[in-house]
Order: structure tokens, then sequence, then C-alpha cells
């Protein structure tokens, strides 16, 4: 699908970067980069800047006594990779009862929940860790402390106005934080636990007579889970996301990691941030969607590559299953929007989106698929059991909303309205009851009403000269990153003439391209856009683009690959 939009072209001051394609200093230069790239570990944020001591007093005495220790994570990418990254990474420093549980999403709901700490068997944990979630669960802490448990919260959600009553609270976004990344995923804030527990058994002569544990050899986990999450790439996360990378390019990467990419079709010589958002991510969330993401996290912890295989294999066919529930409830939420849309008086500013015989696990993506064509605030809503009076609601929303912010606005402004609801900029959830609905959509069409918007603006990296469309300018762009939230892939817009059309695959729009001012000719797809194939194109045809390296059958070309028609520009 694709839309038509305005763009702007990001301003680069002109600098020079040694030994860095000319290219890529003009990208980096336009996201404020004036030096070249140093993605280098030892200039990772120490974790002593992050509030970790008792944190890791707790979990050294526990691993130096033997107690037991469960990992409670969270039912998506980011909670799964923590989860197996949190065991990994005990079992490595000496930790000899490790065990883990994830929250069944339709059971259970998100967090730690009263109702899991009670279904917790025994023996029962001295320890109980948190990955990825706990921050906001006041109940489930309190029940888990009940039950004789010390809880350690690791999360990296914003807080409420309470926090939980727990031992210690690992989280970059508290209250008086000074750390330098809130943009840590759930995987990153274990990561800097693990460090500051490695930290303490040193100090305490643990590993004496000992190997102490080289932490760098799971960041392949943390890769995964932070671009999975979709938090901002900030310079600390891109170090932690560049080595990650690094590892699966060298073939020393988990075998569920591998087995995930490889069960996606991409190549691990070759595998970008963008295999993990968009292939690996999306196999390892449909456990949480569909079934249970212990399906997940026993892939991630495979200590054999057939054992990975297997599971890997099982959580592409789940990704497919889900794939066809969301097709069939993107037609469902297409119509409503289109009917919700002629009854507006005016310009569309938001929509809330409901089906009775909807799965809860998908909703979040058929709101990102609304949002996406809409550049609107989109929350769709299915029932949290069949015949239920819950209803679980997923939104997702453009850059420049806050979606978390104005779901804090709708309950302040009515409160009892929403029962729960937590989530960041761009993603969000909450749970009401049916009968609430209408006055939730009321109340969500009256927030977007004090919201300004324009008309979709995207930016981009400008034009490329012709003699710069080539593989090495590719290579080299590609070699660039990694690229994600808040430090975006390079788009560069241009002007061409259409040679060739044709359709490739399902629905795909496979073109020959000329630039308008002269040059070679250079191949393009634009994907999920088969329709462009019986419109008569503009002339010339501009459009935003990627160049990227396509790899077929052993041979290496450039590629544009297409995201937007451009209907003014410079």
């Amino acid at each position: 699908m694709i839309r038509t939009v305005a763009v702007r072209r990001r301003v680069a001051p002109s600098i020079h970067l040694p030994e860095v394609h000319p290219v890529v200093a003009r990208v980096l230069a336009a996201r404020g980069q004036t030096e070249p790239p140093d993605h280098s570990l030892k200039r990772l944020l120490p974790p002593r800047l992050l509030n970790l001591d008792r944190a890791a007093d707790l979990l050294a005495a526990a691993i130096m006594q033997g107690d037991s220790i469960l990992v409670v994570g969270d039912f998506d990418a980011d909670g799964a990779t923590g989860t197996a990254l949190a065991v990994r990474t005990l079992t490595s420093m000496g930790a000899r009862r490790v065990r883990w549980l994830v929250p069944d999403r339709f059971r259970h709901g998100y967090g730690l929940s009263p109702d899991l700490v009670a279904e917790i068997e025994p023996p029962m944990p001295s320890v109980l860790l948190t990955v990825d979630q706990g921050v906001s669960s006041i109940a489930g802490v309190d029940a888990a402390r009940r039950r004789g448990m010390q809880v350690i919260v690791t999360d990296h959600h914003l807080p409420g106005p309470e926090l939980p009553a727990a031992e210690a609270i690992v989280n970059p976004n508290l209250p008086g934080e000074t750390f330098g990344s809130t943009a840590l995923a759930g995987v990153g804030v274990m990561f800097y636990t693990a460090m500051a527990v490695r930290a303490r058994l040193r100090e305490l002569d643990w590993f004496d007579g000992r190997e102490a544990p080289r932490l760098d050899a799971w960041l392949d986990l943390v890769a995964l889970g932070t671009v999975a999450d979709l938090v901002p790439l900030d310079e600390n996360n891109r170090r932690l996301v560049h080595h990650g990378l690094a590892r699966m390019r060298a073939g020393r990467c988990s075998h569920g990691v591998r087995a995930l990419l490889e069960v996606a079709g991409r190549n691990l010589r070759h595998v970008q941030a963008a295999d993990l958002g968009f292939a690996a991510g999306p196999r390892l969330n449909a456990a949480g969607r569909l079934e249970d993401m212990g399906i997940g996290i026993r892939c991630l912890l495979a200590d054999s590559e057939p054992a990975a295989r297997v599971l890997a294999t099982e959580l592409d066919e789940l990704n497919a299953q889900r794939r066809a529930i969301q097709a069939d409830m993107q037609k469902d939420a297409e119509t409503q929007a289109d009917a919700l849309m002629d009854a507006l008086d005016g310009p569309v500013r938001g929509l809330c989106v409901h089906h009775p015989d909807w799965h809860q696990g998908v909703v979040g993506l058929v709101a990102g698929r609304l949002m996406e064509r809409l550049q609107r605030p989109v929350i769709a809503f299915a029932p949290a059991e069949a015949g239920g009076e819950e209803l679980k609601g997923s939104g997702r929303s453009p850059a420049g909303v806050h979606m978390r912010d104005l779901l804090v606005e709708i309950d302040t402004a009515r409160p009892g309205l929403i029962d729960r609801f937590g989530g960041h900029a761009r993603a969000a959830g909450l749970s009401l009851r049916r009968d609430r609905l209408e006055a939730f959509r009321a109340g969500f069409e009256a927030c977007l009403a004090r919201h300004e918007f324009g008309a979709e603006l995207v930016e981009t990296d400008g034009a490329l000269a012709a003699d710069e469309l080539t593989a090495a300018t590719a290579e080299a762009l590609e070699n660039s990153g990694p690229w994600g939230q808040a430090w975006p892939e390079p788009l560069f817009d241009g002007r061409f003439r259409v040679l060739e059309r044709r359709i490739v695959g399902e629905a795909h729009l496979k073109l020959r391209l000329a630039p308008v001012e002269g040059g070679a000719a250079i191949d393009a797809i634009a994907f999920r856009a088969g329709s462009l194939l019986r419109n008569e194109l503009p002339e010339p045809f501009h459009v935003t683009y990627r160049l990227e390296l396509n790899r077929w059958r052993g041979q290496v070309n450039p590629q544009l690959n297409i995201q937007h028609l451009v209907e003014c520009g410079p």
C-alpha cells in the first residue's frame, strides 16, 4: 500500500567524515552526527549511572546462597528476549535454581497479576524477578510478597502515580532517575541489571577460581528485543543493537535467534535491524498473540540447533495463522473505518473500531495498519473472552501524537471510564467494559478535537544523483546502521521516468526506472502496490525510496524500495 505524501528534505551541514562514504556522511549529518560513528561497547553508558545497587545486592546474594529465582517476563518479543537473557545470564553467573514464567495474555492479562502469582507452583522461589513489566503491578507485587518472595522489578514502561512495594525497582523512567538513556527496552534494562550483578559478584570474589561470563555473548537477544519493541535507537541502544547484529552476521548468535531468521528466509551474513523488526520479531510475537509465549522463550533458550529449528518452525506456522486472522480482521476494520469517516462532518482525527468476533491478540496490528493509512490515532477493540463484557483495546498513533498521554487525558476527564491502561508514545493498551465503548469513543474524539493535525509530511534525505544510485552506495548505507525508531533509515526522494512495470509475487509492483536528469536505469520494487499497474502514473514519477541491495540467485544489484508517492515537493 503506497500513500501519497508531501516531503520535506532534511537539512544536512556540509561535513567530511574520514573513511565514511559521502552519502552516508550526509545522512549522518542530517541526524546530528558530526563525527564518524563509534559503536564501541566501551562507550556504553556505565551501569553505575542507573539505580541498580539494591537489585544487584539481592540477586548476588541469591546466587551465592543457592536460592531459587523465578523470572516472570511479558508476552511480547521484548519480554521473551528479556526473560531468556535473565535465565542465560543468571545461570552463567552460578545461579543453580532459575526457572521462568510468562503470563497468558488471555487468562492473566498484562503484568504480574495476583492470579498469576496464585498459580506459582511450589517450591516457592526466594526471589521473583520481573522483566519488561511490573512497575504498574501494585497488587501482584503485594501478592508475591505475601507468599514469601522478595520481588525485584526490572521494567522500562512509564510508572503511574504509585509504585509497587518491591524490594528493588530498576527502571530508567522512574522519577528522579538521571540515567542517560530512558529509551532502554525491557531486555536492555535486564542487560544492565546483569552487568551490575556480575560487578557485585566480582567485588565479593565469587568468581575466584572460575571465569566470569562475557555478557556480550547474549547481545543478539538484546538487539532482537530492542528493535522489535520499537524503542528509540538512541546512541546507547545503537551500540547494543550494532554488536548484536555483528554476532548474528558472524554466526555467533543463539540457536533460537538463528532459527527464527532462517525460517523467515533471511541470510545471517547480511542481517539488518529491519530483519529483526519485520521477520524475527513478528514470528516471536505470534506465540504471545495467539497461544503461549512460552514457545518463543523455549526457542530462545534452546541449546541445540535441531531443537531451536523445531520451535522456530512452530512459531513460523503461528505467524502464518496470525497473518490469516489479521487479513480477515483488517477487511472488517477498513469497512468500519470507511463508514465512520463517511458519517463525519469534518476531517477524521482518530478512530475507534470494534468487532465482537475479533481476536484480542491481533487488534494492535489492525490498529497499526489503519494508523498507517490514515496517519491518525486508531484504537481497535476485541472481547477479552468470548461473550464476555470486558473489551481489550490496542492503540497506535503516528509521530507527534502520544498515545499513552491521550489515554491519561481521557482517564483524567472521565474517571472510571477506563479500567486499566498503559503503554508508550506510539502504542498503548487498555481495558474497559463493553457498555462503555460509545462513551469512550466520545471521549476519544473530544480529546483529539484539541489536537492539530496537518497533511502527512515525510522527511527525506533529499535526492541522490544518478551516479550515486549504485551498489557501492547501497552497501555503504547498509553497513552504516543500525537504523530504527528516532534514528530513521535513510529515505530519499527523486523523479524518474517509468520504463517498465509488472506484478511480481502476490501483489508487488516491479519497475524499471530512469532518473529524469539522465543516467543509467535502475530496478525498483513497490511492495503491496500492485494496484498501480492499472493506474496511469504521473510523469515524472516522483517517489520516496530507500536504496538497497537486491541479492537474488547469486546476483547483487542496487534497487529502489519505493515507500511513497509524492504529491508536491522541492
